[in-house]
């Protein structure tokens, strides 16, 4: 069941199904919007962390907020995700009624002035699972997203009588490939979204280490949304395969061409071209060389097709640029999520005026936008 007139804030327009767009997570300092219209994206998504700087601090000029504002302005479609940062402030989640909750949701509230009817997409929470502490990670999760949930879902009743341009998700589901990412909280989660008509359906972010796995992942999602519920998948790689080679030795193909000692390891590439970025033919013949890479060349192509082919994607978004996140304090252990975005912007020295870029998936993100 969807929302109708009456309800109160209604959706307004056409929704979206099966788009494909692209995500700068909290960052879009790298990002411009020429890059993202030389790939053909409509789509654009961040997220805000929701800290205390928001409470004294226009959040229309806090940054992911204004690039979205300002992407919205310029033609693009926008989701914005809630990101409740509580595990890495060290804090619990609020209890329902206590001060803690009233201030978070004065918080929601200043956001919702800023992006309420000039968003497409607002998705309630980021990755709560892995921003509550762990031991909260039950029905004391879903109380207070749900309760979240709720208030935006008033508030834009109470703005938008007669209906807003901004649909509402619960966002984002993780590890559900694997059987304890599977929980009783996980569905209640569903379960709240398939009751709530107010809301679309859920996030999904599956960070994976094969086409196998994501396959769980969709299928635990598809086969408990009610009709007419749709997903978002706006994060999602193979991060999980790429940090599996990291210790592996450098493809002596490689090491050959360009000199390269052989027993220097995929990690020490990585860091070298971001210490002096390479040429584009120089990268891409790195992973073109690296088998554990060049094996799932076709990996974007594939994961876009398996979202569409359920028939319940509404919009899918990828990394779009390496982030000053992705290099700081790069070693061995360093999660390798440089290897995901688009364009290759701080491991490729810009060439001829043109950003580098991790060709095999420029290419087929292009293609994906035609098919």
């Amino acid at each position: 069941m969807q929302p109708n007139a009456e309800s109160g804030g209604a959706p307004t327009g056409e929704a979206p199904n099966g788009a494909l767009g692209v995500n700068f997570n909290e960052d879009p300092s790298d990002m411009n919007f020429a890059q993202v219209k030389a790939l053909s994206a409509k789509w654009v998504r961040g997220f805000v962390p929701m800290t205390d700087d928001l409470d004294t601090h226009d959040p229309g000029r806090q940054r992911a907020l204004a690039r979205l504002l300002d992407a919205s302005g310029n033609g693009f479609k926008t989701i914005l995700s809630l990101k409740f940062p509580f595990l890495s402030l060290g804090q619990s989640l609020p209890k329902v009624g206590s001060k803690e909750m009233e201030a978070q949701l004065k918080r929601v509230d200043r956001v919702l002035d800023a992006v309420m009817g000039k968003m497409d997409i607002l998705t309630i929470g980021n990755e709560p699972w892995l921003e509550t502490r762990k031991d909260e990670r039950d029905a004391r999760l879903n109380v207070f997203y749900e309760h979240v949930a709720e208030h935006v879902i008033a508030y834009r009743r109470k703005k938008f009588p007669h209906g807003c341009r901004t649909r509402l998700y619960m966002g984002a589901l993780n590890r559900l490939e694997a059987k304890e990412g599977r929980t009783q909280a996980t569905e209640r989660w569903v379960t709240f979204v398939n009751r709530k008509p107010e809301i679309e359906g859920l996030d999904i972010h599956p960070h994976v280490d094969s086409l196998q796995a994501a396959g769980r992942y969709v299928q635990y999602v598809v086969s408990r949304l009610d009709q007419g519920k749709k997903f978002l998948a706006t994060e999602f790689s193979l991060v999980q395969h790429w940090e599996n080679h990291m210790d592996d030795k450098v493809p002596a193909a490689y090491a050959e061409k360009y000199e390269v000692p052989p027993n220097t390891r995929v990690w020490q590439v990585i860091g070298n071209a971001i210490e002096k970025p390479f040429p584009q033919k120089k990268w891409d013949d790195f992973l073109a060389m690296s088998p554990w890479f060049a094996s799932h060349k076709d990996y974007l192509t594939q994961q876009v097709r398996m979202f569409r082919e359920t028939g319940k994607l509404a919009v899918a978004t990828y990394g779009v640029v390496q982030i000053e996140s992705m290099e700081s304090g790069w070693g061995a252990d360093k999660k390798p999520w440089i290897l995901n975005p688009l364009y290759a912007n701080r491991t490729v020295r810009e060439e001829n005026g043109r950003t580098g870029r991790t060709t095999v998936w420029f290419d087929s993100f292009r293609a994906l936008q035609d098919s």
